[in-house]
């Protein structure tokens, strides 16, 4: 170990006495009542020390005051460098900041609301839009192209009464205009398959709840088919009891609101009441006097004890 590391590493006498030079500056910068007690000390190099001095200020928990002090060679005077407050081991502190592009969540916009996308966005890639067009396709020749430039004209098929509003039929703009490729951006093979893997997740083979279905969405009445690339693995759920209802789901997705997935029973009819209206049923009003537990008896003093 070197002497200059040595040196630096002890503290300047007159710098780690100077506590109430470096308190001073501490009350002058922060609040008052604010500076604590004195919490030590740190060399920064020769003739260099930082006092340090606790926070009282609410809020601010493990935060210290930090006076930095120091002297020229030779001299007897310490001044001040500077007065900062500081955070310690144990300090509070705020969360690490991320973009507001990273924070950005599923569901986090709302009505008005403006989410601009990066020039450089890996999920999208220029689209066609006629400008460069090749010489096999343009309508004009090379030398009328230099004599147009030169002229600083314009040149239209024709009349412009006439002139088509949609590209014609077979040229290289009309099938870019199928495909819907005439955008200034359209989705990368990146964008794609990160679209793919999220719609696969949230309503995939692998979902409880297609593993519980009856049958899978490419036999279900209920599914409507989408045109591109990913119509071979997708659709778009019109059951309005089914969870995916209005979302695109896999073709292998599946839930107990499939099409076929069971015959309804018809409920059981039951018999019509059949009323016989031709006999007559008779019904007496008092029961008859047989029709007692005791047998009947015509001995009078048996009469008066009340059997029947």
């Amino acid at each position: 170990m070197s002497a200059a590391t040595t040196r630096s590493r002890t503290p300047d006498r007159l710098c780690a006495e100077a506590v109430d030079l470096a308190r001073a500056a501490a009350e002058e910068a922060a609040a008052p009542g604010v500076v604590g007690e004195h919490a030590g000390t740190v060399s920064e190099g020769d003739r260099v020390v930082t006092h340090f001095f606790e926070c009282r200020e609410l809020g601010y928990r493990g935060w210290r005051w930090a006076v930095t002090v120091a002297r020229a060679s030779r001299a007897k005077i310490v001044t001040v460098d500077e007065a900062v407050l500081l955070p310690g081991p144990d300090a509070v502190l705020a969360p690490e900041w991320v973009p507001w592009s990273e924070r950005l969540r599923p569901g986090d916009m709302g009505p008005g609301d403006l989410l601009p996308t990066d020039a450089d966005d890996l999920r999208l890639e220029p689209g066609y839009s006629g400008e460069d067009e090749p010489p096999p396709n343009s309508v004009v020749s090379h030398e009328m192209a230099d004599l147009v430039e030169a002229e600083d004209a314009d040149v239209t098929g024709d009349a412009p009464a006439r002139l088509p509003l949609t590209p014609s039929r077979g040229s290289i703009a009309a099938v870019a205009e199928e495909l819907g490729m005439r955008r200034a951006r359209v989705l990368s093979r990146y964008g794609l398959h990160t679209a793919a893997d999220r719609w696969e997740e949230a309503f995939g083979a692998k979902t409880p709840m297609a593993q519980s279905a009856p049958a899978s969405c490419v036999s279900c009445g209920f599914l409507v088919p989408i045109g591109g690339s990913l119509g071979q693995a997708f659709g778009v759920c019109a059951n309005e009891f089914s969870p995916a209802d209005g979302r695109l789901v896999s073709l292998a997705y599946g839930c107990g609101g499939h099409s076929e997935a069971a015959v309804m029973p018809r409920p059981p009819q039951p018999a019509a009441p059949v009323v016989d209206e031709t006999r007559v049923d008779p019904f007496p009003l008092r029961p008859a006097p047989d029709s007692g537990s005791v047998p009947v008896t015509e001995d009078e003093t048996s009469a008066d004890l009340g059997h029947s």
